[in-house]
């Protein structure tokens, strides 16, 4: 009950700072073209709040924040398959909640939440129900193209386990993925492969992350490989094998690189505690320079906006395209300004959604523009936009 209840506690915790994270944040122009362009799954499961509960920075960022605990409660029952102590298991949960990739997914409106969750939901079932996880595989088809890949990845699993039913659907989703997706390899050699493993090392963090590397590698040469090792170790190998030759969204794939962590938890655990303790020092040096390296990305994200006095550009600042757009909004609002032509097209969208709409009479421009009015957005009293709003005459 303890376990739980520190569990439950983590939880609360990280829902309210996530939250609180909210009223600092803009919609992304990457955001803004999902809700206005193409169909898509994302798209709909999003404007589904937004019609419900209006449109606002927490009806977009809330249900992804609520799918993002939903991942975090599925990753603590995984655990229980790899680890036996109960605070093991919060020890997962609290490395899996400081990586910078899932802040990221739990604020942001991205596929990458869904995955996740998709993910974990299918792994906990497999590891709990075995073939009845294979109703889930169709969902990934949903999400987007890597779903190829993720079917590869479990037919390899099934064959080479000779699991004929996990082999003969994953196969026949492959061949489906394929046929309305498509596969590209076209491309030529490129210098695109250290590229994706400095993603990867953002994303996870770079002890982590090549802790997370080592682990999989030690596993093939023990072979212990069940699923959640060859969906983690597949997903990898092909993403890096792709960078070769063109440029590869490594956020497509890092999720289902993930599901590796109770891995690592269970190797380092399991090596750490078969040593004396004269001899575990490097494992405890290994594990606070991970978990130091977290806390420092995890307040620099939480924090963000105080990064700006240290940087001279505003626009070098890691998360300068989720700002600007609600207070330049809300100033055009206090000027009597409802709609703008902008001279960039991704302000323009970005300001769709907090209403101010496309028009011809007033021009927004970062260009000097003596005539115009001088708007300036400033975070902690420090400058980091400034553009000029000026009436055109017909």
């Amino acid at each position: 009950m303890r376990e739980h209840k520190i569990f439950a506690l983590f939880l609360g915790i990280n829902f309210l700072i996530l939250v609180a994270q909210i009223q600092g944040l803009s919609i992304s122009f990457y955001e803004a073209n999902i809700l206005y362009g193409d169909s898509s799954l994302l798209k709909s499961f999003s404007t589904f709040f937004l019609n419900i509960f209006g449109s606002n920075d927490y009806t977009l960022r809330i249900p992804m924040i609520v799918i993002h605990l939903i991942s975090t409660i599925l990753l603590y029952l995984i655990s229980s398959y790899y680890v036996s102590r109960p605070n093991d298991k919060l020890w997962i949960v609290f490395i899996y909640l400081l990586l910078p990739g899932i802040t990221s997914s739990a604020l942001l409106v991205n596929i990458a939440g869904l995955k996740i969750v998709t993910l974990f939901a299918f792994v906990y079932i497999y590891l709990r129900f075995n073939n009845w996880s294979l109703l889930l595989l169709p969902l990934f088809m949903l999400l987007d193209a890597t779903s190829i890949f993720l079917y590869f990845s479990i037919a390899l699993f099934g064959f080479s386990r000779k699991q004929w039913i996990t082999a003969g659907v994953s196969s026949g989703l492959l061949l489906l993925a394929v046929f309305f997706f498509g596969i590209d390899l076209s491309g030529r050699p490129q210098g695109r492969f250290l590229d994706a493993l400095a993603i990867y090392s953002a994303i996870f963090s770079p002890v982590v992350f090549m802790y997370l590397f080592y682990v999989l590698y030690r596993r093939y040469m023990t072979h212990e490989r069940d699923l959640v090792w060859m969906i983690a170790s597949s997903m990898f190998v092909i993403s890096l094998l792709l960078s070769f030759r063109q440029k590869v969204n490594i956020q497509d794939f890092a999720p289902y690189f993930m599901v590796a962590l109770p891995l690592a938890a269970q190797t380092f655990f399991h090596t750490y505690r078969v040593r004396l303790p004269i001899f575990r020092r490097r494992y405890r040096l290994l594990f606070y320079s991970a978990f130091t390296l977290l806390v420092v990305n995890a307040l620099a994200v939480f924090f963000n906006q105080w990064l700006y006095q240290w940087i001279k550009n505003p626009k070098d600042h890691f998360s300068y395209s989720m700002h600007i757009a609600k207070e330049l909004a809300h100033e055009l609002k206090d000027n009597q300004i409802s709609c703008v032509n902008a001279d960039s097209e991704k302000m323009q969208l970005r300001l769709r959604f907090y209403g101010i709409t496309e028009c011809q009479g007033t021009l927004l421009s970062e260009e000097k523009n003596k005539k115009g009015k001088k708007v300036t957005i400033s975070y902690i009293n420090i400058p980091i936009y400034t553009a000029y709003v000026t009436k055109v005459n017909k």
